[in-house]
């Protein structure tokens, strides 16, 4: 299945321009959020605001802005159930094909000295998590990418095939459920130290 629209959304900015160029040089339309549509708009790429996408602001200082049925929508539903097909014309939702996010710095938050408890929840990620899982979940028809390492290989199954193979989006669904595993674990033991203090 070939890969036309994407949705970029990192905290980790590394190579994501550069992966961008050649997602659009691939005639992918990218859908983005607040400090990463900003950085592609800087460097010339078409970007399309996600509250264009979900007719919605961002809110709540960001903490609300993808969680919508037409991202969500976008990257769950199976491309070939006829029911998921009916739901998507039927809400005007365009299918999500590639998904690439990494997530809030809660490690590196954390890690700083005279870090307040306020400070480290507001970098716990939501939107983030939810994204990779429901894209990871889909790896059928999704292609998720957390790791910035991936995006030459991915760019390249792109602009070579227009999308990706059956076992590179397994690949990559386990690495994304192992990055946010990670990520929880982070979270969880961060919690359990305030408790135990």
């Amino acid at each position: 299945m070939k890969i036309k629209r994407a949705l970029i959304s990192v905290s980790d900015k590394t190579g994501v321009v550069e992966f961008a160029k050649k997602l659009n040089a691939a005639g992918i339309e990218i859908v983005s959020t607040g400090g990463t549509m900003r950085a592609l708009k800087e460097a010339g790429i078409p970007v399309l605001y996600v509250s264009d996408v979900t007719g919605f602001p961002e809110i709540m200082d960001g903490r609300v802005k993808t969680l919508n049925p037409y991202i969500h929508g976008g990257i769950l539903a199976v491309r070939d159930n006829p029911t998921h097909q009916q739901a998507m014309k039927e809400h005007k939702i365009i299918p999500i094909d590639l998904v690439a996010v990494n997530l809030y710095p809660f490690k590196e938050t954390i890690a700083k000295p005279g870090v307040t408890l306020a400070e480290a929840i507001e970098n716990i990620d939501i939107g983030g998590p939810a994204m990779i899982r429901a894209a990871a979940k889909n790896f059928k028809f999704v292609t998720v990418v957390t790791n910035p390492a991936r995006y030459d290989e991915v760019a390249a199954a792109i602009l070579s095939d227009g999308a990706t193979s059956g076992m590179l989006r397994m690949q990559l669904a386990q690495e994304a459920f192992a990055h946010t595993a990670d990520y929880d674990a982070h979270i969880q033991a961060y919690l359990k130290e305030q408790i135990e203090k």
